[in-house]
């Protein structure tokens, strides 16, 4: 896998250079956000590391820069620790958001799940010409989700809201599916962590509630996602 590593901080980006070595990833790291966007087709990177503060421009405006043009995945690696930082940096495209100081095991640990699920979800969408297999009534193998005006596709990951499409990420996605997938039921987050993030991760769990929050932001309404205090979320259909 090659990583492109964008980071102003030069120890930072050796021990995240080192760790990438260790794992036995291959890297470039660059300084400036423009040197990252050069870099999208000069190494052609499978996964970016983004950092947000950047010396020339913010690193939620390269984000977003690379998504307009490319869906290679990327995860944000920033001391911002505030929900609205990741709340825009998940909404111009970023597929996860780690926040400094972190453990290389958790960094190449949200490496590998994220390229797990974007490379299920191209799968899933260079099978797009393919029929779904049905019975006599067409309910058979059908692959839309209904939950009143929401469609998922699980097949094309494709949303839409009110027949309107709707983009999410990789990872976004993925969280819209698994909570869906039992309306009305309560998640708790340590299963969510699990199940969608693949990590047994017990310290905070910001990420988690940046992309909730992100997903509730793109559906419109705070309503499909309920917090559960204590607990969790449950997914439901808003009156």
């Amino acid at each position: 896998m090659r990583v492109l590593v964008v980071e102003d901080d030069g120890p930072v980006a050796s021990g995240i250079i080192d760790g990438l070595t260790m794992a036995a990833f291959e890297s470039l790291h660059v300084e400036t956000g423009r040197a990252a966007l050069a870099a999208m087709t000069s190494f052609a990177p499978d996964l970016v590391l983004l950092d947000l503060g950047l010396p020339d421009m913010d690193g939620s405006e390269v984000c977003r820069s690379i998504r307009s043009s490319s869906q290679t995945p990327i995860i944000v690696v920033s001391a911002r620790d505030e929900e609205i930082d990741r709340v825009v940096a998940l909404e111009m495209g970023a597929d996860d958001y780690v926040v400094k100081p972190f453990g290389m095991r958790e960094l190449i640990a949200r490496i590998r799940a994220v390229s797990r699920r974007t490379s299920a979800g191209s799968a899933a969408g260079s099978g797009a010409g393919d029929a779904a297999v049905g019975g006599a009534d067409g309910s058979a193998g059908r692959t839309d989700r209904v939950l009143g005006s929401l469609v998922i596709d699980t097949r094309t990951q494709r949303v839409s809201l009110a027949g309107t499409e709707v983009y999410f990420t990789p990872t976004e996605f993925d969280l819209l599916v698994y909570l869906s997938r039992d309306a009305g039921a309560v998640h708790r987050r340590a299963d969510i962590l699990h199940d969608v993030w693949e990590t047994t991760w017990h310290g905070t769990t910001k990420t988690l509630d940046a992309h909730v929050a992100a997903i509730r932001k793109k559906l419109g309404n705070p309503g499909w996602i309920e917090s559960v205090r204590g607990v969790g979320f449950r997914f439901g259909v808003p009156e």
